[in-house]
């Protein structure tokens, strides 16, 4: 599976990636994020200058990515430092924006407790080996991390007790992507009210998910005809 890059540019960043000696940082890490509202709020905001803020990515819950940053110049994602748990910030590479790569995703009001959808997640785990073949990332947790490794004081939430990080570094490591067809199926399932939520189409499917699509289908189509 594949996905497009939108761009959509923000004016809150930094021309490259300059050292505090002014030479070249290199791009070491990828920092996920959550939004602290729902799109297209949420890109609008990081599109405003007031908001002194932005990201090189934002997944949308609908599985888009909008590149609002070059990858070779900073984005302000990280904000402020506040008692990392983060190997690569130290006294010599004190701005993580400078050799980071900030992804956001859209959550729907900021708690991150619903997680993210399936496309969304395909979306991220995508646009995730792209960037790791693109620079030699490692996957390991010091080179792909959440904002709360950052500031662990205003961003413990950040991406939410729910992001798939097991998941992501087992998928990153090996896992296989799920095929774009076995994903429409799944949607236009939803859109029937056939399921009621976002699910892996790879996932075994138990007993009661079954029977509880049967007397869905019986209870939306049949009952009602007759």
């Amino acid at each position: 599976m594949s996905f497009k890059i939108k761009w959509n540019p923000s004016p809150n960043f930094s021309v490259g990636r300059r050292k505090y000696d002014y030479q070249t940082e290199s791009i070491l890490a990828i920092v996920n994020h959550k939004t602290a509202g729902k799109f297209p709020g949420c890109l609008s905001w990081m599109c405003n200058p007031q908001a002194e803020a932005s990201a090189h990515y934002l997944i949308t819950r609908a599985g888009e990515i909008y590149q609002l940053v070059k990858d070779e110049d900073t984005s302000w994602h990280g904000g402020i430092v506040n008692k990392p748990n983060w190997n690569l910030y130290n006294s010599i590479r004190y701005n993580p924006n400078r050799y980071t790569i900030g992804i956001e995703h859209e959550d729907y009001d900021g708690d991150g407790e619903e997680g993210l959808t399936e496309i969304q997640y395909q979306a991220s785990m995508w646009l995730h080996n792209q960037l790791i073949k693109k620079y030699n990332i490692p996957i390991d947790t010091e080179h792909i991390v959440g904002h709360y490794r950052i500031d662990s004081v205003n961003r413990p939430n950040c991406p939410g007790n729910a992001f798939p990080w097991d998941k992501l570094f087992t998928d990153l490591k090996g896992g296989t992507q799920v095929e774009q067809w076995k994903l429409d199926i799944i949607a236009k399932a939803k859109n029937m009210g056939i399921v009621s939520t976002d699910h892996n189409p790879d996932e075994p499917a138990t007993k009661w998910f079954v029977l509880a699509v049967i007397i869905n289908m019986i209870e939306k189509y049949i009952l009602k005809i007759t």
